[in-house]
């Protein structure tokens, strides 16, 4: 797979999403040049590289005196309104998001639905072993109740996805970390076209020839 490139259609959103500690965010920094300490999106071309660090960057130390629960709110919140810009602007949009609950993914699927966009799944498969070893890399490890909770999630939508249903996506794709490392390229333009096939010509016959009679 080296050098290799997923293809989406133009103006789809598709969501990056896999465990905590996984390597999304490190797949995005490697792609797009992203250095972390973002607090707005990036655009690449006609693409918008909407991390929900990037949102969490925006408020930071402009809500202390909320509760945790009201703080993750208005993250998640601004995550989503960004997306949703971009969508209505007309860009094609590659989203991490770290949530993969089914309430959550039905309603982006319901937020592409609404702005016209194929909604497609990117979804980054690490064993839990390894995504919290990336985690504790990272210096930054989810509670264990936290965790095991995404891990409930990840596993039932990864059991959807390999048995064909990609549901409430339009498409999914499975990268695992190997992978990832080869990716060079996410690109949205539309599928090539098969090529002409050559006219079949109409079959001749030769001319029947009467048969002589011999009188």
């Amino acid at each position: 797979m080296p050098g290799a490139r997923l293809r989406f259609p133009p103006g789809s959103l598709v969501i990056l999403t896999g465990l905590p500690g996984a390597g999304k965010t490190t797949l995005l920094r490697r792609l797009y040049g992203l250095h972390g300490a973002e607090s707005v999106p990036l655009m690449a071309g006609a693409v918008a590289v909407i991390d929900s660090a990037q949102s969490k960057h925006h408020w930071h130390g402009r809500l202390v005196w909320a509760p945790y629960p009201l703080r993750r709110a208005v993250v998640f919140v601004t995550h989503v309104g960004r997306i949703r810009r971009a969508l209505l602007a007309g860009h094609s949009v590659v989203a991490h998001n770290r949530g993969c609950g089914a309430y959550v993914l039905r309603g982006f699927a319901w937020l592409a639905r609404r702005h016209g966009a194929d909604f497609h799944l990117l979804l980054l498969d690490a064993p839990p072993e390894a995504a919290l070893a990336g985690q504790r890399e990272r210096g930054r490890v989810v509670a264990p109740r936290t965790f095991a909770r995404h891990r409930r999630s990840w596993e039932l939508l990864m059991t959807r996805v390999r048995s064909g249903d990609p549901a409430p996506a339009s498409g999914a794709r499975v990268v695992d970390r190997a992978q990832a490392a080869q990716l060079r390229a996410i690109v949205f333009e539309p599928a090539p076209a098969e090529p002409a096939r050559p006219p079949i010509a109409p079959s001749v016959r030769p001319p029947i020839r009467p048969q002589s009679t011999g009188r």
